[in-house]
């Protein structure tokens, strides 16, 4: 049997000779068909191959180019597991969460952790947390495990358990701040007692498969990884401990995995337009349409409505963009040397309210923000070179929970921003931010060419013209 390789050279580069009357044409003779047939089946295999391994590795580059963030390139949670004492048939370890994202947090009903057990190894207690089932522990006699299954699935144990419960950084619903908001806050930590497991560092084999919830899809987790001990300080600071052994797992955030539709969009106005520029229609599409409430119906004022669903479906108020937040910026008063803006986010879910929320504006001149007036703000700087984006977030027992849909679902505050005369223009919507996210999530903005426009020219009243004209004439004729 001929091969591509018995093949002459000058056929087997013939640049798309895939029609055998055109070899032919060009001297190669009848006995070459079979050679030639089999040659194009060999490469349509190869083709076939490349395309297949170029599929497989798409597939595996995407989720990880997916969750980079270009306003916080670094972020991630970091889950860290530090062993501190080895036992009979296993261990203990410290479990440290830790979320490194400037602006996302991990809001109600908090994260929730699972992992494949690389042995057989089951969980003999845990402090700080709990799993949510303990699966089979028939084949245990005397004293069973708090959980025996293959991939357990920790939740964070909620506010006022018992102190022999608690640990450090724990016991907060699940609850975690964003790090650029809350750096205290956005730990959380549990104790684990290991059994079934190695007893030193050559035997400990690493969990798998770690998976994330915060609180719902949209965080992919990386194997885990051995790392430096980590290293430890007595009360006093005069005397350092570390870990018998610590291993990191990195989880990154993708708004593509958590939601193929945006959650929040974004409305503009200015005073120098009377036109309002809206969300887009069905921006974060209209598959709940059918189940919204008109915020003028009897529905909205019953009893209950504003209890959340264990799956935290929303029942959203009645809008023609159908999505759960609103941020509108108005650019509202033009200073000599400087310009005011007025932000206000609007709650339309009536099922959930956002605690410790962030919003994240991407401006040119945010550089030179002289004044927040109703939230905190702090600057994003994740490339030292550029200063034009910035996180507002409310004040602490002030306005840092903003509400359900309702009269009382939104918070505001006016921005104070000093001009710079070389680049400030209302002209080509330049007054209106270019990227803005909520709780981490980016919102969708209106088409160019809907903003508000600067008009050509200032409206002129026709009889002052009038008025003018015969006061030249008269003072011509009078001469």
């Amino acid at each position: 049997m001929h091969s591509c390789k018995q093949l002459p050279v000058s056929f087997e580069f013939l640049p798309g000779a895939w029609n055998f009357s055109e070899i032919l044409a060009m001297g190669f003779d009848q006995s070459t068909k079979t050679s030639y047939c089999q040659c194009r089946k060999w490469n349509s295999f190869l083709e076939l191959k490349f395309l297949s391994v170029l599929v497989v590795l798409l597939l595996t580059i995407l989720p990880n180019a997916a969750a980079y963030d270009p306003l916080d390139p670094t972020g991630n949670i970091t889950i860290k597991w530090d062993v501190v004492s080895w036992t009979a048939d296993g261990y203990v370890a410290a479990v440290t969460m830790s979320n490194f994202q400037m602006y996302r947090s991990i809001m109600s009903p908090g994260w929730t952790l699972s992992w494949q057990w690389a042995k057989k190894e089951v969980i003999w207690s845990m402090v700080g947390a709990q799993t949510t089932e303990q699966g089979d522990c028939s084949k245990f006699k005397g004293n069973v495990p708090h959980c025996c299954k293959k991939t357990p699935v920790v939740v964070d144990l909620l506010p006022g358990v018992p102190y022999n419960q608690q640990f450090s950084n724990c016991c907060k619903g699940g609850v975690v701040s964003a790090w650029g908001q809350d750096p205290i806050g956005s730990v959380s930590a549990f104790q684990v007692s290991v059994g079934l497991a190695g007893t030193s560092n050559k035997t400990v084999k690493l969990p798998t498969n770690f998976s994330l919830l915060g609180p719902g899809p949209g965080y992919t987790c990386g194997p885990a990884k051995v790392v430096p001990s980590t290293v430890y300080f007595t009360p006093d600071h005069r005397r350092k401990t570390q870990a018998l052994m610590t291993w990191n797992v990195t989880c990154t955030y993708s708004q593509f995995l958590a939601s193929s539709k945006p959650k929040c969009c974004v409305s503009f106005s200015s005073f120098y337009n009377e036109t309002i520029t809206p969300c887009p229609s069905c921006a974060c599409g209209c598959q709940n349409k059918n189940n919204c409430i008109m915020s003028d119906s009897k529905q909205a004022h019953r009893a209950g409505i504003n209890t959340p669903k264990k799956d935290n479906t929303p029942l959203l108020q009645c809008t023609h963009h159908m999505c759960p937040i609103r941020v509108h910026w108005h650019v509202k008063i033009n200073y000599k040397d400087y310009w005011r803006v007025k932000l206000a986010v609007t709650n339309f879910n009536y099922r959930m309210n956002y605690t410790q929320w962030t919003l994240v504006a991407q401006h040119p001149n945010l550089n030179s923000v002289t004044q927040v007036f109703s939230f905190d703000y702090k600057p994003l700087v994740p490339y030292e070179a550029i200063n034009d984006t910035g996180m507002f977030y409310g004040m602490k027992y002030y306005n840092d929970l903003l509400m359900e849909a309702g009269p009382y679902g939104n918070v505001q505050s006016e921005v104070l921003l000093k001009k710079n005369k070389d680049t400030f223009t209302f002209k080509h919507g330049w007054a209106f931010p270019r990227k803005v996210y909520f709780n981490g999530d980016e919102c969708l903005l209106p088409p160019p060419d809907a903003y508000p426009f600067l008009p050509n020219s200032a409206h002129v009243n026709p009889f002052s013209i009038l008025t003018m004209v015969f006061s030249v004439l008269l003072f011509m004729f009078t001469i």
